[in-house]
């Protein structure tokens, strides 16, 4: 583990698995992932050695052949993974979410359709609630499910910015049914929708377009998924009952806050990691950087940062762990975590002055990979938002 972001109370089971997720990062991760990004290549190799390990099982029980291991655990493996690579962390995020959302709202029969082959990374999950024209406006969603006169739901619509499009096999999708609901967020229904990997029509009336190109985040498949005429069997509704997408959907949100900030916090004790190293490399002045006042002090504002940032990680993925409600301290956690990446990052790339500029130095590619922490499970406004509502019910005079 790195000096900076220790965790204390864990099991020795958690100390190895991270343990063992660090060495495999060191290993296979960190010497691999600049030519992988560059080329903007999947990860492949990574991934099969990944799911060698158990980790797209990790937090599956172990009834369906998963570890069984609690949130946490699931964090700073996380929190590991995207310390090499945030792309690889990427990987696991959304099949996390799916997996934890049919732990919590599946039907019997969901569960033992997809867990056991989820936790062996056979079946690999991806979320999707945003469209084109709208952000953080849920309720807005426009793809329509309609029941037609044999039972199925026919899908009209255009989802946007699907991790893992193609190369999922699971999709967790948030669509608009009639409920007859008068608020929106009710008529919402969450389908799983099982598909082959690849772009093009991959099922009838199913559409993957292609990747998206994106400043960072590299490696990963970002796409499109446009529904036309797509017929979903009842028994695709998540949990069985339509109008429960929102809740589902939000809870799965909730562990996926935390998830980002544990890539947050993975980012920057590597922007740390590098710019320490650089500090006590370069001279100027017939000395190393690192002992000059105005850079010895920034090293110390960066590892503050990621410290109180892993600390946030850490105390709301245990909230989650222990049943009680964590939407503020995920919120916090993320929000927080987040900035302080973006922060230390750009910390990281000033102390490297001009060799940060270039693609030959790592600290090039953290810049760009740290901005989507920024917006990825929703914006730090978003964060806030949740926040201060809370904060007024409590405190309310």
């Amino acid at each position: 583990m790195t000096k900076l972001a220790q965790t204390l109370g864990l099991t020795e089971l958690q100390a190895e698995i991270v343990a063992t997720v660090r060495k495999f990062v060191d290993k296979e991760i960190i010497p691999n992932a600049p030519e992988l990004e560059r080329a903007d290549t999947y990860p492949q190799a990574i991934v099969d050695q990944m799911r060698g390990m158990g980790l797209f099982g990790l937090m599956i029980s172990e009834e369906y052949g998963g570890l069984d291991e609690s949130l946490l655990t699931y964090a700073l493996c996380v929190e590991e993974l995207a310390r090499g690579w945030m792309s690889v962390s990427g990987v696991l995020n959304t099949h996390f979410i799916v997996a934890y959302m049919l732990r919590q709202h599946g039907t019997d029969e969901q569960q033992q359709r997809f867990l056991p082959r989820m936790a062996t990374g056979e079946v690999r999950g991806a979320f999707s609630m945003s469209e084109p024209e709208l952000g953080s406006d849920v309720a807005a969603i426009r793809t329509r499910a309609r029941l037609d006169a044999g039972g199925d739901y026919v899908i009209d619509g255009q989802k946007m910015w699907l991790t893992n499009g193609a190369s999922s096999t699971l999709v967790a999708v948030l669509v608009r049914t009639d409920e007859g609901a008068a608020k929106p967020h009710r008529n919402l229904t969450a389908f799983l929708i099982e598909k082959p990997t690849g772009f093009g029509e991959v099922a009838p009336g199913l559409v993957i377009p292609g990747k998206i190109d994106k400043l960072g985040y590299k490696g990963i498949d970002t796409t499109e998924l446009i529904f036309d005429g797509y017929r979903a069997p009842a028994d695709d509704i998540l949990g069985g009952i339509p109008g429960q997408g929102f809740f589902q959907m939000m809870d799965g949100i909730e562990v996926g806050r935390v998830n980002v900030a544990a890539r947050a916090c993975g980012v920057a004790i590597r922007a740390f990691e590098l710019a320490v190293r650089y500090a006590q490399q370069r001279q100027t002045f017939g000395k190393p950087i690192a002992e000059h006042q105005a850079i010895a002090f920034q090293l110390a504002e960066m590892a503050t940062k990621v410290e109180a940032a892993h600390l946030m990680m850490v105390n709301a993925a245990r909230l989650k762990d222990s049943g009680e409600r964590n939407d503020v301290a995920a919120g916090m956690a993320k929000y927080l975590a987040s900035e302080y990446c973006s922060e230390v990052t750009q910390q990281s790339f000033r102390i490297h002055g001009g060799y940060g500029y270039s693609t030959a130095y790592e600290v090039e590619r953290l810049m760009r990979d740290a901005p989507f922490l920024l917006i990825g499970e929703g914006t730090s406004e978003i964060q806030k938002s949740i926040i201060s509502k809370r904060l007024l019910d409590e405190y309310r005079m």
